[in-house]
């Protein structure tokens, strides 16, 4: 049985920029690949489903959980709570899945600074322009709160060096692309196959020793 921990991926970006879209789509190609699924303050869009997208607590029952430590990690953006809860992340790492998660840039910088093994990737828009324009076609937002998140957004594009990856979200596909040969290649770093490499070492190690018995015969 392998001893392995899984791996965790985040992938952050401005609020608009498509983590979310490139996240589930990745997840279908990738296999062995699970989401982390956050709690939140927030209302529930249309098109979210409980469960899948977020888990949907009160105000009251988010504190609860920050005030028992059940979460790795919380921040309040745009006035709503959001967190992972740290057994259900550690469960899943510690049966050896890969874990993959979108979040904004202050969650990210909170988990960078968790003894965790992870690969953090930031998605950018191709311009300022192309982003407001997505935030606007997206019509959840009211006119002051599209104002704040571009406000923020260009805050956070500065953070970009902070990442171990960045990825321009200009065609989806091709973005989708990049995200999954980053996993892909991070999956297979030497460090982190060891123990196959190990194995198969002692198949060779084993044929020479029956090779040099059947010689001393």
């Amino acid at each position: 049985m392998s001893s392995k921990r899984g791996l965790l991926f985040i992938v952050s970006g401005p609020s608009g920029v498509g983590k979310s879209t490139l996240v589930s789509r990745v997840i279908a190609r990738v296999p062995d690949l699970v989401y982390s699924v956050s709690y939140t303050t927030r209302p529930q869009r249309p098109t979210e489903i409980e469960g899948r997208d977020y888990h949907f607590v009160s105000r009251r029952e988010f504190e609860r959980m920050r005030e028992a430590g059940e979460l790795i990690e919380w921040a309040e953006v745009y006035g709503h709570l959001y967190g992972r809860s740290h057994a259900a992340l550690e469960r899943e790492l510690a049966a050896g899945r890969d874990v993959i998660l979108s979040i904004d840039v202050q969650g990210a910088a909170a988990f960078r600074r968790l003894p965790l093994e992870l690969v953090s990737i930031f998605v950018l828009p191709p311009s300022f322009e192309v982003l407001a324009e997505r935030l606007r076609a997206r019509a959840t937002e009211l006119s002051r709160s599209l104002e704040q998140r571009l406000a923020i957004a260009r805050e956070e594009v500065q953070h970009y060096r902070d990442f171990d990856y960045v990825i321009i979200n200009d065609r989806l596909e091709e973005a989708l692309a990049l995200l999954e040969a980053i996993i892909l290649a991070e999956r297979h770093r030497r460090h982190r196959r060891e123990e196959e490499v190990h194995a198969i070492l002692r198949t060779f190690a084993s044929r020479a020793e029956a090779r040099d018995r059947t010689e001393s015969v």
